[in-house]
């Protein structure tokens, strides 16, 4: 049970990184990038969140058993 919830972890952070990817190349992104010189928060809380859940799911599921 604790090695699906970590490989579910670890897939929803890497889908949570495409989907931060794919904001940061949308047009609003692209109109903020050019007022601001950062991409839109929508994306960059997508990325944080993805890496996040990437690191989490694989460090549950290098870990050994105990």
């Amino acid at each position: 049970m604790n090695k699906a919830l970590s490989i579910g972890l670890l897939v929803g952070g890497v889908v949570l990184m495409v989907l931060g990817f794919t904001a940061m190349d949308s047009f609003s992104s692209d109109v903020s990038r050019f007022f601001t010189g950062s991409p839109t928060d929508k994306a960059m809380w997508l990325l944080i969140g993805g890496l996040v859940l990437s690191v989490v799911g694989l460090t549950l599921t290098l870990r050994s058993p105990r």
